[in-house]
């Protein structure tokens, strides 16, 4: 294993890295030692890198015209999960992370409404992640790149509201 370790003034950032898909954390932030130091400054700060995907995740998911994340695979085994009982929904799903020592870059699959203007949406989705991140974490954002994967339209109606008569009374 190997570790990238930065210090910039008070902020230093380390990142492990073990394969592609393992869980990083970056230390955002170290502290002095002693009895003489502030309270609020003695120890240091990691933020794993699923954290970074769940904010980012949640923010994505509060804009409106955002229907569901992730690709078709992905949200296929995320409805599987979701209707498990016991089980919790993935707000990280279709979200992908690159954490170095003080930035991070985001990709992020979307699924919009039919009808609202996409461009809109991923500006939005930008925005919104960028401040919920930077605020949250306090790296820097360098990236975030959408990918529209599918629009959801409008539900057809159910058997039982086609305008048709029933069959059996």
């Amino acid at each position: 294993m190997t570790t990238n370790t930065a210090s910039v003034g008070s902020v230093s950032a380390s990142t492990p890295r073990k394969g592609t898909d393992a869980g990083h954390t970056t230390t955002v932030g170290t502290g002095a030692t002693g009895a003489a130091e502030p309270a609020g400054t003695r120890g240091k700060t990691s933020i794993a890198d699923v954290v970074v995907v769940k904010i980012a995740g949640m923010a994505a998911r509060e804009v409106p015209g955002v229907h569901d994340m992730g690709g078709g695979l992905s949200r296929t085994f995320g409805a599987v999960r979701d209707r498990v009982p016991g089980g919790r929904p993935n707000v990280g799903r279709g979200v992908k992370v690159e954490v170095g020592e003080r930035q991070t870059a985001i990709d992020i699959d979307l699924v919009v409404e039919y009808g609202v203007p996409i461009m809109d949406v991923a500006r939005d989705v930008r925005e919104n992640v960028i401040s919920a991140v930077e605020r949250t974490t306090g790296l820097e954002v360098v990236e975030v790149n959408i990918s529209v994967d599918d629009v959801h339209l409008p539900e057809e109606s159910d058997d039982s509201s086609t305008g048709a008569e029933a069959r059996v009374e």
